[in-house]
């Protein structure tokens, strides 16, 4: 046994660093998946070279130490030639060399951040975002109206969009669009969104703001310059009143009913703002905020009891009678 072990061959040195190799791997393919690495946008492309440079930079500085590191533990007993040699690498290889990358670094972040704060071209509209425990309202300063949960624009165009608090910190980020900015109450900030290519971006609150924070998500929906404007125009319409009797016995039951005290629907006795605007609700693609896909089997379980759903949120239970349920139902499908 004494023999064999001492004949025993260890590893080879490629079998030693293929884990590492294979974890080194697995991060980059990670990364490069990762929203933020996926740019659509000419904010979110300056924020991911910034990340690239000073990734490849900090790669290279790694190997680079890890290689004289190897040689310094390999050659112990250097003498006085190799002591000299040590302190001229302390000196250019500790001081002067790193103090170039980082100055290097820190000029090449300002150049950066100063591009994220104006905009390519002037921006076409101006959307108010206010953050509230746990969704998001989007006014559209000039054109009179609001969405829940989505803000459109234009491709290849800039909005601005003005950022707001109603009661906690909260924070603003569009991972393919721009990079995260707080959202502080009594504070009015600002930032730009634009998008290369219509499509449709995630958007998140970044910014731990309660027991609902992983449930406030919301959309940027960029369309083309001549649909965007009819989305615009379709949403500044006034909905009439119902003139099926079914659609307009539910917007009777609906407005009969406690959800005028925190809803909106235009043109309507419905003016409450402590829950979304529901005049183009049918038109939305999700419910509560990123939770539920806007379809009607969902929407009457959200109606009746939301905190199943989104335990926490502010919406209380609204147990109905079935055939009034549906009549809402049909007339809230309506809004678009």
């Amino acid at each position: 046994m004494r023999h064999l072990h001492a004949h025993r061959n260890p590893k080879p040195a490629q079998q030693r660093i293929l884990p590492y190799a294979c974890l080194l791997s697995l991060l980059a393919f990670t990364g490069c998946q990762a929203r933020a690495l996926n740019p659509a946008g000419p904010a979110a492309s300056a924020i991911a070279s910034l990340w690239w440079v000073m990734f490849i930079t900090s790669t290279l500085v790694f190997i680079v130490v890890m290689v004289a590191l190897a040689l310094a533990l390999r050659r112990r007993d250097v003498g006085d030639r190799g002591r000299g040699l040590s302190r001229s690498l302390v000196t250019y290889g500790g001081a002067i060399v790193p103090g170039i990358i980082v100055v290097g670094l820190m000029i090449y972040n300002t150049y950066i951040t100063v591009q994220l704060e104006e905009p390519p071209d002037t921006p076409v509209t101006t959307v108010r975002a206010m953050a509230h425990q746990f969704w998001w309202d989007f006014e559209y300063v000039d054109y009179g109206f609001r969405t829940a949960n989505e803000i459109h624009i234009p491709a290849g165009q800039s909005v601005m969009v003005q950022l707001a608090s109603d009661d906690v910190i909260h924070a603003f980020w569009v991972p393919q669009l721009h990079g995260k900015r707080d959202m502080t109450p009594d504070h009015v900030g600002q930032i730009w969104l634009q998008a290369d290519e219509p499509g449709t971006y995630q958007g998140l609150c970044a910014e731990f703001c309660g027991m609902q924070h992983a449930k406030m998500q919301f959309l940027v929906i960029a369309h083309e310059p001549e649909d965007y404007q009819a989305w615009l125009e379709q949403h500044q319409v006034i909905p009439p009143v119902p003139e099926d009797p079914r659609v307009f016995r539910g917007q009777q039951i609906f407005l009969g009913s406690e959800c005028v005290y925190c809803h909106t629907v235009r043109g309507t006795n419905a003016t409450g703002t402590l829950g979304p605007d529901l005049t183009n609700l049918a038109s939305r693609r999700d419910l509560g905020a990123g939770t539920l896909p806007n379809t009607r089997g969902h929407l009457a379980g959200w109606i009746i009891d939301s905190q199943q759903f989104k335990p926490g949120n502010l919406m209380p239970p609204s147990p109905m009678d079935g055939q009034d349920l549906l009549d809402m139902l049909i007339y809230l499908e309506s809004l678009r």
